[in-house]
């Protein structure tokens, strides 16, 4: 391909552009995926806290009180990068976790009841803090922040893969366009290159004219050049037609001439006559030939296994109440989500449930049809032979600090925990009787 050629310039503009664009595209989709994973961390780390405040309890001395071990493994690691705090006014410390021990994130700001922030600090860390008010059964309330926070890293690696993944994507894509451009460049031009190749056959007499089929936009274009080579011929044709009827014309008065000379008089007159009839036909002949006329010119998780997790755990938890667990588990009932999400989503339930009932739970993973239309994939179900919660007071237990039961020992915010997973999820959280036991029912659809 020539550097002066049309298609070497279009090549190179195509280029150009679609070095910028890319670049737009790239700079565009890292900040995107960036506040994406970031926003993906605030709400991990919400879970978390969420996490702490479901096993956090209050005593009767006001002393907020935690379990040695927690759900996360990571908390009790340390240099785990995922560290936990609560704290007090004034950023008194009440409890760490055992990875966070020698770390401080204090708050930066005074926080009300319920309100959170989420941050970044200079050390490289991404924090959240929560704040709440804490009421124990006597009616005393205490302010407490819960602070955790997980090591930048998570975020930036998450970042740099896709970085590398998306720029060689981006790479690779620019290249084939580049190619693509290229071949379809070769395929729009082919008719000038074919336009040029007449031309040349007509330069060497191999044509006469410009008669291939070419696309409608040079059809005027190959007209034209047809009118001007008929033109130029015929030019070219007078141009040798004039010379032979000026060679013919001047045969006379030539004639004329060698006959004056040979008498020993010569008739000057006679002579003079034929110069000037000489000169007068050069001149005729020559605006004849200067005459040219006209021209036309984009982890699966086994939810059966977990819940079997938590009931085997439950069993040792209320041996006392000799609890039956009667299980009905349809194959298929998996999703992509964190473990931990539905560990808190069935362990709330089934808690509650073997807290609430006589002696009798039942738990269902029913799979739901596609032909219903409903938009989830299957359905967890627990229901108890318990007194059941009255209709009026199922809207709020589903808030923060709000029992069913007052007398009942808890603080209010499993069942709240419980609808904030499942719509963090997609999903959709539904209570009401239990037809086969009596007690209380729970669904839970995942998408």
């Amino acid at each position: 391909m020539k550097v002066n050629s049309l298609s070497f310039r279009l090549l190179i503009s195509a280029g150009f552009v679609l070095t910028a664009f890319f670049a737009l595209v790239a700079f565009v989709l890292e900040q995107g995926f960036r506040e994406s994973a970031e926003q993906a961390l605030k709400e991990k780390l919400q879970v978390h806290v969420y996490s702490l405040m479901s096993v956090a309890e209050l005593t009767e001395t006001l002393e907020l009180s935690m379990p040695d071990s927690l759900r996360e493994p990571r908390f009790s690691n340390p240099g785990s990068g995922l560290y936990a705090f609560i704290t007090q006014v004034n950023n008194i410390f009440v409890w760490r976790s055992l990875s966070a021990i020698g770390m401080e994130f204090p708050s930066p700001v005074p926080l009300e009841a319920g309100e959170s922030v989420f941050i970044k600090d200079r050390r490289g860390y991404f924090v959240l803090h929560y704040a709440v008010i804490w009421e124990n059964k006597a009616g005393f309330e205490q302010y407490y922040i819960f602070t955790v926070a997980e090591d930048a890293a998570f975020v930036s690696n998450q970042v740099d893969r896709f970085r590398v993944t998306l720029r060689s994507w981006l790479f690779f894509t620019g290249i084939l366009l580049v190619l693509i451009q290229y071949l379809v460049l070769r395929w729009s031009l082919k008719p000038l290159r074919i336009i040029v190749t007449d031309l040349e056959a007509i330069e060497t007499g191999r044509k006469s004219r410009l008669d291939g089929r070419y696309p409608s936009e040079l059809t005027g274009l190959a007209g034209n050049l047809n009118a001007l080579v008929s033109s130029e011929r015929a030019h070219l044709e007078r141009y040798r037609n004039t010379l032979a009827d000026l060679a013919h014309s001047l045969k006379t008065p030539l004639a004329i001439l060698t006959g004056c000379i040979e008498p020993a008089i010569i008739n000057k007159k006679l002579v003079t006559e034929q110069i000037s009839r000489m000169n007068e036909i050069v001149e005729y002949q020559l605006q004849k030939a200067a005459a040219k006329g006209q021209k036309k010119l984009a982890g699966k998780v086994d939810v059966s296994l977990v819940v079997e997790k938590i009931i085997f755990s439950l069993e040792k938890v209320y041996a006392d109440k000799k609890i039956t667990f009667s299980c009905n588990y349809e194959t298929g009932c998996s999703m992509y989500c964190e473990e931990g999400d539905i560990y808190e989503i069935a362990g709330n339930l089934l808690d509650n449930a073997a807290k609430w009932c006589k002696r009798n739970v039942r738990v269902s993973l029913i799979q739901l049809k596609k032909r219903e239309g409903t938009g989830y994939s299957f359905v967890l179900q627990v229901e108890d032979d318990g007194p059941g919660i009255p209709r009026e007071k199922l809207g709020k237990i589903l808030k923060r600090g709000v029992r069913a039961d007052e007398g009942m020992h808890g603080h209010g915010i499993g069942m709240a925990v419980v609808n904030e997973l499942t719509v963090l999820l997609g999903g959709k959280l539904t209570a009401g009787k239990s037809k086969i036991l009596g007690g209380m029912m729970w669904q839970v659809n995942f998408p």
